[in-house]
């Protein structure tokens, strides 16, 4: 049965750069906005973030890599997580937990987007991912009432997105999915904490918690794999991943136990190999209370950035050793996304856009937009 919008998604328009010569073009927004394309087709770079505004109001934003707003969307509540098809063509935003709404957005033709409401008993989980050829949608949910993490899969291939049922995520809590190199395997972090909408964000098993990264075929949800730390980490919940070059996913955690505890916050898991958890350098235990907020890799995947809002901090490492590379103090910063090969863009609380051409170099503010605070995730869909 097709899903119906709840509330239409609008619009707002906003001028752009001289300096990129017009590469980004704005379109002229009729009524809701639903029936034009959200920007121009050209090989200017974009970004999008989940922001909020002082003045009140959540939305997606557009960027380019200056940090200069391109266009808005706007959302009936707060947003997390932006997941781009391969072909950069479609991006679909994720309501933060417990949000019982997706858009999905085609931003170079005139298609219009469309909304998804949660099916009854679920709620997201704030992130998703496509297929490889784009015609479908996966979104992490919770079947809150049986405390089940499923893997929702909704076509887009029709005039009307339908959800055409579920995968188990074989845990509690899946917080993101990433689709492999190849197109044929889903990742999934289970976080292992037990929420229920009847009681918001509070975290109903922290003594029993069980976190894994389990690895699903695509077409069918079979369990191919499944990874769980030591019990001793148990309360260390997977979050949020990014592949390097072998295709191994790159996981950080969140440490529900003791806040004088220091347990490592990153591991290497791959589908064959038992997890490779990574020490922090002396100088930095303690300092990033025990949270990863965003993990991205540079657009060749040889370099890994894993950023700790609360700490302050986005860390570096090299994919291929797992050597930490060095670090930068950002004030609340968490969203971070792939420019090229070595640099990065990394948004934070404050409303800030820094650019970071080196680990060892001090990153550069590039935009502060008044009265934006931008969430935790910054998306690159065309690089």
């Amino acid at each position: 049965m097709p899903l119906m919008a709840t509330k239409p998604v609008e619009f707002s328009r906003r001028g752009f750069l001289s300096a990129l010569g017009g590469l980004v073009a704005l379109p002229a927004f009729a009524g809701s906005g639903l029936g034009a394309g959200l920007l121009s087709s050209s090989d200017a770079p974009l970004f999008a973030s989940a922001f909020k505004k002082s003045a009140g109001g959540y939305g997606i934003a557009v960027l380019d890599d200056l940090g200069q707003i391109q266009a808005e969307i706007l959302l009936p509540g707060r947003g997390h997580g932006i997941a781009v098809s391969d072909t950069g063509d479609c991006l679909a935003a994720f309501a933060r937990r417990p949000g019982t709404f997706a858009i999905v957005a085609w931003p170079f033709s005139g298609k219009p987007m469309q909304t998804i409401v949660a099916a009854p008993g679920r709620h997201f989980y704030g992130h998703g991912c496509f297929s490889k050829d784009g015609q479908i949608l996966f979104a992490v949910e919770n079947d809150f009432a049986s405390a089940r993490g499923v893997v929702g899969v909704y076509d887009l291939s029709g005039e009307t997105i339908t959800r055409l049922g579920e995968f188990d995520s074989h845990g509690i809590g899946p917080h993101e999915v990433l689709l492999s190199p190849d197109g044929t395997v889903l990742i999934v972090a289970n976080g292992g904490i037990e929420t229920h909408p009847d009681h918001g964000r509070e975290k109903l098993n922290l003594e029993t918690m069980s976190p894994s990264v389990v690895f699903l075929d695509v077409k069918t949800g079979d369990l191919l794999a499944e990874h769980r730390l030591d019990r001793s980490l148990h309360q260390l919940s997977l979050r949020h991943m990014a592949l390097d070059g072998a295709g191994r996913a790159w996981v950080g955690g969140q440490f529900e136990g003791s806040k004088t505890d220091t347990p490592p916050l990153v591991a290497v898991i791959s589908r064959d190999e038992a997890p490779v958890l990574l020490d922090l350098p002396g100088k930095l235990m303690g300092q990033l209370e025990n949270y990863i907020g965003s993990v991205t890799a540079t657009t060749d995947q040889s370099v890994i950035a894993t950023s700790a809002p609360r700490g302050g901090k986005t860390l570096f490492w090299k994919a291929e050793t797992g050597d930490y590379l060095g670090h930068q103090n950002i004030s609340d910063g968490c969203g971070v996304a792939p420019i090229d090969q070595g640099s990065f863009l990394i948004s934070d609380g404050n409303g800030g856009v820094s650019y970071l051409s080196d680990p060892g170099e001090r990153a550069e503010i590039l935009a502060r937009p008044a009265g934006f605070a931008w969430d935790n995730h910054m998306t690159a869909f065309r690089i």
